[in-house]
């Protein structure tokens, strides 16, 4: 199990991202670490090592890098984001899921939004960016309905879109 520095104090600072249904709102380092070691697919199981490790590499930046947990206002958990540092170029890249039972309800909509438009006012950020599997159209949409293009260009894991400010 990984450790962190008990005289951290970047995880007692939470931020916050209120929407009309959702509650969105960064991890603790309790709760990245229960993430972490409850996770069951290797793939997201890395993702989420990589954040708690780009918090401790970059405490100064540690909201690009922590996850993000998506609430609904009853404190009912339907997904998490994240966001994958802040580049020097100003972009950042996020990514998203929500919960097998909890999709098609229009919380990724909702809570990607709402995150994009936060990131888009934080100092040095200049456009967002995010990439879907080619063959995940939801997510396509998704984008889509947030503001962001298709660049033309794929990623590691496919088609990749942007939103600049």
């Amino acid at each position: 199990m990984c450790r962190l520095p008990a005289e951290s104090d970047i995880w007692e600072k939470q931020m916050k991202i209120e929407t009309g249904r959702l509650m969105i709102r960064t991890a603790s380092r309790e709760e990245m670490l229960e993430t972490i070691e409850s996770q069951g697919d290797d793939i997201l199981k890395k993702a989420y090592q990589e954040m708690l490790q780009g918090c401790l590499d970059h405490p100064e930046q540690w909201e690009w890098y922590a996850i993000w947990i998506i609430e609904r206002k009853d404190g009912s958990q339907v997904g998490d984001l994240s966001f994958k540092g802040l580049n020097e170029d100003g972009s950042v890249e996020i990514g998203y899921g929500i919960n097998e039972t909890e999709q098609g309800q229009g919380y990724a909509t909702e809570a990607v939004s709402a995150a994009v438009i936060w990131a888009l006012q934080q100092p040095g950020v200049t456009r967002v960016e995010a990439e879907t599997e080619p063959d995940n159209r939801a997510s396509q949409r998704l984008l889509e309905k947030c503001g962001f293009a298709p660049t033309g260009t794929d990623g590691e894991e496919g088609p990749r879109f942007v939103r600049f400010h």
